[in-house]
């Protein structure tokens, strides 16, 4: 099966209205829409508005949200409010959100429901410490983390998942995981959910690798089997890394 590449540039918490703007526009000045890949950002929530209004080919996303619809959840975003903006993916399962604001697989199954039920396609991320990477236990951290964040979705559901590989170790530290490495944990993301569900299922699922992603390295990844396009952190920030990034992975 043909998988489309998606590639997806994570700003965290950076750029104003204004700056979103700015990057919007020229980068799309370099699209036809005619790609081979799906290309795009995920933004704050503060820059998503005034990125769906900019956008022409790129992918928008949300960097987070909250699986109830509505309630006392102050500081919240709801997949309701999402898709009012015209969001069409949602990144879940950061390590970031994990690590700092205790982010479960079992909240990430939640969440991956409700965006499904909205048509919204969520990036669901996955990945090890540099502890648990040292100590051998990648392969134990991939399965649960997986069997816990797909909990209750069905094949045709997890078909439409994009899985994130990010091995926590090579986020923001300048690491990254050579192509073999990368390559091994995102076939084992795809025998995983081959393991729960079936081969047309995992066929169908498109599986990123991240960290620390840069224009001098997505070549070599791009050429493994099954890692189907990238999350970019640092290098989506500037148009021109950004753009250097696209220009490698359109051939």
């Amino acid at each position: 099966m043909a998988r489309k590449p998606i590639i997806v540039g994570n700003w965290k918490m950076n750029k104003l209205r204004s700056e979103a703007e700015e990057f919007m526009n020229g980068v799309e000045a370099h699209l036809t829409g005619e790609e081979k890949a799906d290309y795009g950002i995920a933004a704050p929530y503060t820059c998503v508005d005034t990125c769906v209004k900019n956008a022409k080919h790129l992918i928008v996303a949300a960097e987070n949200c909250n699986e109830k619809d509505s309630g006392a959840y102050t500081g919240e975003v709801s997949v309701p409010m999402l898709e009012e903006l015209g969001i069409t993916y949602c990144i879940i399962g950061h390590s970031e959100r994990r690590t700092y604001y205790n982010e479960t697989n079992e909240a990430c199954a939640l969440k991956a429901k409700r965006l499904l039920d909205s048509n919204i396609i969520p990036i669901l991320c996955i990945g090890e410490t540099e502890a648990q990477y040292d100590a051998g236990e990648t392969e134990n951290v991939i399965k649960t983390q997986l069997n816990g964040s797909l909990a209750g979705l069905t094949g045709e559901e997890v078909a439409r998942l994009v899985i994130a590989y990010e091995p926590i170790w090579a986020i923001g530290t300048g690491k990254s995981a050579d192509e073999k490495t990368a390559q091994d944990c995102c076939k084992l993301v795809r025998d995983t959910v081959c393991a729960m569900y079936d081969e047309a299922t995992a066929e169908a699922v498109r599986v990123q690798y991240g960290g620390s992603v840069k224009p001098t390295n997505i070549k070599e990844y791009m050429a493994c089997p099954d890692i189907d396009g990238a999350l970019i952190g640092g290098a989506s920030l500037k148009v021109d890394s950004f753009l250097e990034i696209i220009d490698a992975t359109k051939e």
